[in-house]
């Protein structure tokens, strides 16, 4: 793909700040998402994973799991992920609280996802248990609390990609080639499935769909989870211009996502995906 130039940049922002999404449009969008916001679209989904779960601590890293190995045929992740869970017992949140690390080291051996290799395996399992000790849930180590401003999607998501890093590195493993697995926007990043956990775990359950339980990141905060079938969607419907797609990408299409529902915007997310995937639009 194409390096944009900064003459490409300043066009696309202009475009952005000028572009105006017709009461047509929103409708046509707002209908489709309506449509795949269903829980009968979820079976073969990677958010069927944490679906499995009731307890608050067991969804979301059940969630996070899913949501990190969510790249590649939805049917090989699905396999992946439940492979994974099963290593923890089928129980995550009492496994992460309890394994030593000899267990994490067993839970991770021979666990392979495309390039994610055991030892992406074990320093995901040794983060993670350092941030519930620490943290006590995963909403709380995303966080960023601040008397000053209000933090943005990409001060949360910068913050935790610091945190689970960190946490790593304080039982001895550094990032290395895992610090691909979690992305951050800080590198530019579209941080793709981050921002797909944040959707589960922010969104209402209403619909059966997403899980609504963290409730200190609002639905208005959330950036949309920028893949190929969203991204050629966004720009065959004239909602998105840039052609990389990168986090500079995520803001362009959330511009056009908030004229649509700025109480709600990933909403969307539905549609886009659902056109693309599904329709083949």
């Amino acid at each position: 793909m194409a390096k944009q130039t900064k003459k490409d940049e300043k066009r696309t922002l202009s475009n952005a700040q000028e572009r105006k999404v017709d009461s047509e449009m929103r409708a046509f969008l707002l209908e489709k998402a309506e449509f795949y916001e269903r829980a009968g679209f979820i079976e073969d989904d990677p958010i069927s994973v944490p679906h499995r779960f009731s307890n608050p601590r067991d969804v979301e890293l059940a969630g996070f799991i899913a949501a990190s190995l969510a790249w590649g045929q939805r049917k090989t992740i699905l396999k992946s992920a439940s492979k994974f869970i099963e290593r923890m017992d089928n129980a995550p949140s009492e496994f992460i609280g309890q394994a030593t690390p000899a267990e994490l080291k067993r839970a991770s051996a021979d666990f392979v996802h495309r390039t994610f290799q055991p030892r992406d395996a074990e320093v995901f399992l040794h983060a993670l248990q350092g941030l519930m000790k620490q943290h006590g849930t995963l909403e709380e180590a995303f966080l960023v609390h601040s008397a000053s401003s209000a933090p943005t999607a990409e001060d949360h998501l910068c913050a935790f990609h610091d945190r689970f890093f960190e946490a790593a590195a304080h039982r001895g493993f550094e990032p290395g080639r895992t610090q691909k697995h979690v992305a951050s926007p800080r590198r530019g990043s579209a941080t793709k499935r981050l921002n797909m956990f944040l959707r589960w775990m922010v969104r209402s359950n209403a619909r059966g769909v997403d899980f609504g339980i963290w409730k200190a990141i609002s639905p208005a905060q959330l950036m949309i989870p920028l893949d190929v079938h969203t991204g050629n969607v966004g720009r065959k419907l004239g909602l998105l211009d840039r052609k990389a797609s990168d986090w500079k990408a995520v803001e362009e299409l959330m511009e056009s996502l908030r004229q649509i529902d700025s109480a709600d915007p990933v909403r969307l997310d539905f549609a886009l995906f659902g056109l693309g995937a599904i329709e083949g639009f």
